[in-house]
């Protein structure tokens, strides 16, 4: 069992970056024009999406909402505390400007992330609907549209509302 376990997580964590990798290349192809391309890169995205959720699900992943908020402050934090930071200081030493800007938005974003989660977690019987609204530049996420995002700098009227 162990084995199967940890080949549903290899093939969930594949699923994923396909489905990611794919997405981008929709998105390429649509900038070029290329809108059957950009279609069929969609669908194949969609369908990687699929497999990895059902491999998540039946390795057994996938638990209660609370367990579920739990795991994602764990991640969260990580990202912001361990993994970005020293993500950071290597593109640092090697004089990566794109790679700094990136790793620094996502360490933000990522530590506003765990904060969201917790909060999530300590009103978790609230019924009172919330709204999101997510930055498209760097992934920061609001609880109301701001007028600039306070990582990025981008207006606003860009954040895209959940």
């Amino acid at each position: 069992m162990d084995k199967t376990l940890n080949n549903l997580m290899e093939a969930f964590s594949g699923e994923s970056q396909a489905n990611k990798k794919y997405l981008a290349y929709s998105k390429k192809a649509e900038k070029e024009g290329k809108k059957n391309a950009a279609k069929l890169f969609m669908a194949a995205s969609d369908a990687e999406t699929l497999h990895a959720l059902k491999h998540f699900e039946v390795a057994g992943k996938i638990l209660s909402t609370e367990e579920n908020l739990k795991d994602a402050v764990s991640g969260e934090n990580y990202e912001y505390q361990s993994m970005y930071p020293e993500f950071l200081k290597v593109a640092e030493e090697e004089g990566n400007a794109a790679a700094i800007r990136t790793f620094s938005y996502a360490l933000q974003a990522e530590e506003v992330h765990a904060r969201l989660y917790k909060e999530a977690l300590e009103n978790i019987d609230d019924t009172e609907e919330v709204f999101y609204y997510l930055c498209p530049v760097c992934g920061n996420i609001e609880k109301a549209r701001p007028k600039r995002c306070n990582i990025c700098g981008v207006l606003g009227e860009k954040f895209i509302e959940y």
